[in-house]
Parts: structure tokens; C-alpha cells; sequence
């Protein structure tokens, strides 16, 4: 069972067990990707691999296979994406390591795969550190993301191919298979964390204790099993208790979605003995813990022509079982956390006179928009869909308003009372008849600004709103070097 786990170099740390959390789509995520030029609803997909048949390119074992995984941008590119663990002697190996890709329907997504026989004195170093010209080559693949999902069970078996170039002609042998499966991943913020344990476990080593571990799998539709979770070997020990692993409710379908925990003897050669397993959903597990009664692992057996669950001695235990939930950002504007932005502009002489070129004010007539326009777009496109009334505080400092002292804190719009503008539209147009109705002086001071900000959150705790206040100040970095300089408060 060499294939259900990463030993590389006979390491033996647990691998898998957590994953990333997707966040629901919001209508201002939507519109910033689309500014970016991805148009449409992301949907993220996780991709799990397995191979079969793989050449044999070691001598005295059998190859340790690794995948990596390549996406072929619009230009040709080929950009290294991923990376999967490598297996130790296994022509058959299934990688626990999955690869999340964001999934473009109006795209063609092209994804080039090569599994790589790593050598023997490379075993011990990571994977990412490993260099790819000094491994085998055990044959590559290609498919476009869409042929995946589109299969009824999304799954796509490829032929692996190693091209062979001689003097006459260049052709391709085939080495195996790669089956490639995709799963969408829909959002949960549920995370299950468990410690587990065995009693009486059987010895499978004639002058030793045997050294087990666990692998965690998942059984999709198709009734195959997807390994999603290993955990460390322990050494010598019939009642081992392992470290705590972590799974998230989007790893395993849902609480109640069948699982295979199975423990094996560890075995240098990755032929890792099977000492029992269990099936249970986490649901299941949390009454094992709850029960405080272990659970007795089966092994399967054949009998004549049939195969039976002969039932073990050996128990599985839940020492621990604990759920935690992570908020995202969209669960506080769910709950009512609305973001109110507020802007102030740096209207100092160290910017340069606003009507020449050279200036970082000039009004460019040809409509090009300049670093102060630029920095307003940029953060208020994104920040003005969580703020519902899209009305924004917006201020200069440092210039010095017509029959007027130098002031560190002016209404944009040049009223004296309100400063407030209606959306980036106002903003950009208030922006823009401040540069003709004040005079560029100095110094270049914040306090007022952030004092006045304050002023009106500190107004909204008093009135217990939840509200999250952006202030963001647009200022010259270097008088003598005039960079540009903008920073979030």
C-alpha cells in the first residue's frame, strides 16, 4: 500500500489534512475581477491524481513517482504550478496532495502534466528544492481543465507518453496511465480536529513492534477512495496515540459522508502491511468520542471465493474531537459590519505646479489619469460597495484656499460645512475643482486629517453602528525625489 502515502526519503511526518478556505463570491469581488479583466463567477476546483502502470526505471526497487503539474498561458508560457509529494516504490501510486485551480468557463485552461522518477540521493530533500533535470523521466500528459469537469465523473484518464527523438524521427512511447479528478470546492468553515489512537494493535514484524499509522480517505460517488489525510509513524508501539489532524467539512463532502481511516505497519520499502481499518463519517467519530468506547478495526479477508470483514482485537479510539468555525470577512458584512471610506489628498507645493506636465496634479487633457487619480480608483472601486449611502469624507491639506491661511484640513468639495462627496465620481470631480480654487504651500502634516476621521468614527461607536473606517491618505514620499506615496489608516 506504498501508494497511499508520501514517504519520501522513508520519512515518516503525516501529510495532508488541512485545506484552504474558500469565501463566497460578492458582487464587489465580482466587479474587482472583472476590472482585472477575469470576467464571470470563479468557481475553485481541486484536482486529485493517481497513476498506473508506470515504468520501472530503478534497478533493484520500484520507481518513486512524483507528479508536476504546468499550465500553458494564452502566450505558449509553461508555467510550473505544483507539486506532489513523492511515493516510494510504487508503479501504482495515488498522491495525497491536491491542486486547487480556479476554474474560467470562457477560458481554455491547458494543463501539462510529467511524472518524474526521483532518484534514490535525492529522496531526503523536499520536493520544491528537487531539480527536475536530475530525475527520470516517466512520460507526460495534456488536457484542457474543461475535458475534467466535463466527464459524468469528472474524472479523465490520460496516456502517458515519453517522446523519443532519434536521427529519422521524433515519435512517442506510451508508459502508463494518469487518471486526473476534479471536485468542486464549495465553502466551509467548519473544521473537524481529532486525535486518534489504537489499542492491542497485532505485530506484523517477526522481531519487532510493529510501527503504525494512519491514512485517512474519502469515498466519492464513483465508490473509489481519495486519500486526504496520513499522520506521522510511531515507532515500535502497539497502542499508539497520534498528533491531532485536522479536516475541513470541504475535504470530506460533509459530516456525514463515509470515511476510511485505515492503519498500517510502516515498511522502508513502501510495502506498508495493512493491520485493520474502520469506516465511519465524522459524525460517526464524534459518538466514538463522546461513548468513550473504541471502535474494533476489520481486516478483509478471503474466504473460498468470497470476501469477509474479520473482525480484530485491535480499537480505535477518538481522544479528542473538537469542531472550530473561521469567520470570513463576508460573515461580518453578513452580520452587519458595513465599511465607510474616507479619502485626503496631499495638496503641497512638493508635488510640483498642477498645470505642467512634470507635475503629479497635471490634469492630463487626453484623459490619462494621474498618480492621485489613479490611487483614488484603484482602492475606492473595491472599498465602495461595502458602504451603502457611497457617500465619502473626502479632504485635502496642505494648500492654502483663495483669501485664505495655509489649511492642513479642507473640505474636498469646498463647502464649509459638509464633506462629504456622492461616490469616486464625486471624489474625482471634487479632486479636480480643488487644484483651480487653492494654492499648493505646505508643510506636509496628517494630524488634522486623522483627527477629523477619528472624530466621525468615534461618532459611530458612540452610536454603537458597526461600521469600519478607511482612511486613505494620498501624499509625496520625497520632497526632492517627489514619489509617489499612499497608505491605508
Amino acid at each position: 500500500m506504498g501508494n497511499c502515502c508520501s514517504d519520501v526519503g522513508g520519512r515518516m511526518a503525516a501529510v495532508g489534512g488541512t485545506a484552504a478556505i474558500t469565501g463566497n463570491q460578492s458582487d464587489a469581488v465580482d466587479m474587482y475581477l472583472k476590472s482585472r479583466g477575469i470576467h464571470g463567477i470563479l468557481s475553485q476546483i481541486e484536482l486529485s491524481f493517481s497513476a498506473t502502470n508506470l515504468r520501472d526505471r530503478d534497478v533493484f526497487s520500484k520507481s518513486d513517482p512524483m507528479l508536476v503539474v504546468y499550465i500553458k498561458e494564452r502566450d505558449g508560457a509553461v508555467i510550473e504550478v505544483f507539486r506532489t509529494e513523492v511515493v516510494l516504490n510504487s508503479l501504482n501510486p495515488t498522491w495525497i496532495k491536491k491542486y486547487t485551480i480556479a476554474y474560467h468557463f470562457e477560458v481554455v485552461q491547458t494543463l501539462l502534466f510529467h511524472v518524474f522518477d526521483v532518484d534514490t540521493q535525492f529522496l531526503n530533500i523536499e520536493v520544491k528544492m528537487l531539480k527536475l533535470e536530475e530525475q527520470q523521466s516517466l512520460g507526460e500528459a495534456s488536457c484542457a481543465l474543461s475535458e475534467i469537469v466535463t466527464k459524468p465523473n469528472r474524472s479523465l484518464t490520460l496516456d502517458l507518453v515519453r517522446r523519443v527523438e532519434s536521427v529519422s524521427s521524433t515519435h512517442s512511447q506510451h508508459h502508463g496511465k494518469l487518471t486526473v479528478h476534479a471536485e468542486e470546492c464549495f465553502s466551509s468553515r467548519t473544521t473537524a480536529e481529532m486525535m486518534l489512537s489504537c489499542l492491542d494493535l497485532e505485530s506484523k514484524d517477526l522481531f519487532s513492534k510493529c510501527d503504525p499509522f494512519l491514512v485517512i480517505s474519502k469515498l466519492v460517488e464513483s465508490g473509489i477512495s481519495i486519500p486526504v489525510c496520513k499522520t506521522e509513524v510511531l515507532k515500535n508501539d502497539h497502542n499508539p496515540t497520534w498528533k491531532p489532524v485536522f479536516l475541513n467539512i470541504q475535504q470530506v463532502g460533509s459530516k456525514d459522508s463515509p470515511l476510511v481511516i485505515e492503519c498500517f505497519n510502516f515498511n522502508s520499502n513502501g510495502k506498508h502491511d495493512l493491520i485493520g481499518k474502520v469506516q465511519k463519517s465524522l459524525a460517526d467519530l464524534e459518538k466514538i468520542h463522546s461513548g468513550r468506547e473504541g471502535e474494533n478495526l476489520f481486516l478483509p479477508t478471503l474466504v473460498g471465493h468470497d470476501c469477509e470483514n474479520k473482525i480484530l482485537k485491535s480499537k480505535l479510539f477518538v481522544e479528542n474531537f473538537s469542531e472550530t468555525i473561521q469567520h470570513t470577512f463576508l460573515d461580518y458584512l453578513a452580520g452587519g459590519v458595513e465599511l465607510n471610506f474616507m479619502v485626503a489628498i496631499d495638496f503641497t507645493a512638493s508635488n510640483g505646479n498642477p498645470r505642467l506636465p512634470d507635475s503629479l496634479h497635471y490634469i492630463d487633457p487626453s484623459g490619462r489619469q494621474n498618480a492621485y487619480q489613479k490611487a483614488i480608483y484603484e482602492v475606492g472601486e473595491v472599498l465602495q460597495f461595502y458602504d451603502t449611502d457611497k457617500c465619502f469624507p473626502a479632504w485635502g491639506f496642505g494648500a492654502r484656499p483663495i483669501d485664505g491661511p495655509v489649511s492642513h484640513c479642507f473640505n474636498l468639495n469646498g463647502s464649509n460645512n459638509y464633506c462629504k462627496v456622492e461616490g469616486i465620481r464625486g471624489i474625482m470631480m471634487a479632486y479636480t475643482s480643488a487644484l483651480f480654487n487653492v494654492s499648493l504651500a505646505g508643510p506636509t502634516l496628517f494630524g488634522h486629517v486623522i483627527n477629523k476621521a477619528a472624530l466621525i468614527a468615534s461618532q459611530s461607536l458612540a452610536d454603537e453602528a458597526q461600521k469600519y473606517f478607511v482612511l486613505l491618505i494620498i501624499t509625496v514620499r520625497c520632497r526632492e525625489e517627489r514619489d509617489f506615496f499612499w497608505e491605508l489608516v
